[in-house]
């Protein structure tokens, strides 16, 4: 299994675009799956392309949360393969919903965890301000949680994915929103992590420099750099 970063604000990988925003690739299971689609739909397909991915060659979208950062080269990927189920978040706008019917694409409404397709499983719509959903991975080692922005708290995700699947967590990656905590709260939610089990975390887009930081120092060696084309293998 792969997971290969296709947007994100961070660069990594010479010659493809940065932008505000995050989208990632999940091959090597039953189905490939787009989580998140960035904010522009030019920069998305442009990267995809230099990055020798196809657009016809996936099968689903799972969108985090409704903000444009997130859900903005959504328009732009459906016009390239329309062929796809999109799972959204049930408190997603009736119109956005309607939009991506038109183009003719399926939508599936997520409110509870429910699966994806073969080892793959969305945490359900969490959070009461900001409603997103994350993506779960089985892994033979333990979870992988894929997360656009973890508005509903990163720690809050993390528990909840214990809770539903009673496993440990192999790897956290994906922005974590974190650049807006004060120093002692960053410590706390760092100890917190730790505290759960989070063996590996690849912090990206909206996490935030002083708690990449933190998170560099306290993880060392189990410390992943995202950016742009990076791929875990």
């Amino acid at each position: 299994m792969s997971i290969t970063v296709i947007y994100d604000n961070n660069p990594y990988k010479a010659g493809l675009e940065t932008g505000w925003g995050f989208s990632c690739l999940v091959r090597g299971n039953e189905k490939v799956v787009l989580f998140d689609t960035g904010a522009d739909g030019s920069k998305l397909l442009a990267n995809m392309k230099k990055l020798g991915i196809s657009p016809g060659e996936i099968d689903m979208v799972v969108l985090s949360h409704i903000h444009g950062d997130h859900v903005g080269g959504l328009p732009g990927f459906l016009k390239k393969n329309q062929n796809v189920t999109v799972f959204v978040p049930q408190s997603f706008p009736r119109d956005f919903k309607k939009e991506i019917k038109r183009s003719g694409a399926h939508v599936v409404d997520v409110k509870e965890s429910i699966k994806i397709c073969e080892a793959i499983y969305s945490t359900g719509e969490l959070g009461s301000d900001i409603k997103e959903q994350s993506l779960v991975i089985h892994d033979k080692r333990g979870l992988i949680i894929i997360t656009g922005c973890a508005h509903p708290g990163i720690v809050n995700v993390v528990n909840k994915a214990k809770e539903l699947f009673k496993r440990d967590i192999f790897l956290l990656v994906g922005g974590i929103h974190l650049y807006i905590k004060s120093g002692v709260e960053l410590k706390k939610i760092v100890a917190d992590l730790k505290k759960a089990g989070v063996q590996y975390i690849g912090p990206c887009h909206c996490s935030g420099d002083k708690a990449t930081e933190l998170l560099k120092e306290t993880f060392k060696k189990n410390y992943i750099n995202i950016g742009v084309g990076r791929v875990i293998q």
